[in-house]
């Protein structure tokens, strides 16, 4: 049912002051450990695309983590997208966000080597859309990481069957069963290209 699960107002004024502040206070654990597990996949000077990034702190925490990385952030709120663009200015050019929809992703194909999103999918009214726009923009061998609650509509991303899916250790008591979802396009890079 369309419209049901997208909230664009709790992401617009005080509320995405709200969102930030948990995002940067009880969330930053959170971040850090999905971060960890993007640095340990993600190839030397990867670029990186987070679908509904909010205040861009899984951006922050990558961004400080791996200066290699070319990190892009993509939200719906313009709130959002002007708070994470303040959290990520002392990057520079290397992380950057813009206002976008995940069913109408603004970048060629083959732009990215790896996407991921936390805490969002739960939210895309058309999940099923945002697949084939995620598959276009991803380059040969590179892979989507999605981290979200178990209630997220998965199974509308994986219509092959091919995802991995596993319980991911969030550091956080309210949001313990959390699902990492993973899904490798082929043309896998070889080993000698990923991050030692």
């Amino acid at each position: 049912m369309a419209g049901h699960r997208n909230l664009p107002t709790f992401f617009m004024g005080h509320p995405s002051r709200f969102y930030d502040f948990m995002a940067r206070r009880v969330f930053r654990r959170m971040y850090r450990r999905i971060a960890a597990d993007v640095d340990a996949t993600a190839p030397r000077g990867a670029r990186v695309l987070d679908v509904g990034t909010g205040p861009g702190i899984l951006l922050l925490e990558l961004a400080r983590l791996r200066p290699d990385l070319d990190l892009t952030g993509i939200d719906l709120s313009p709130d959002m997208v002007a708070t994470a663009g303040r959290h990520l200015a002392p990057f520079g050019d290397r992380a950057r966000v813009r206002t976008a929809d995940v069913t109408d992703l603004p970048f060629p194909d083959g732009s990215f080597d790896l996407i991921v999103s936390s805490l969002s999918l739960h939210h895309w009214d058309h999940p099923e859309a945002a697949a084939p726009e995620l598959t276009r923009t991803l380059r040969p061998g590179g892979r989507i990481q999605i981290y979200d609650m178990p209630f997220a509509p998965f199974s509308a991303l994986d219509r092959a069957g091919a995802a991995q899916r596993d319980r991911f250790r969030t550091g956080i008591p309210i949001l313990r069963g959390f699902t990492r979802f993973v899904v490798q396009a082929p043309g896998s890079r070889s080993a000698s290209t990923r991050r030692a």
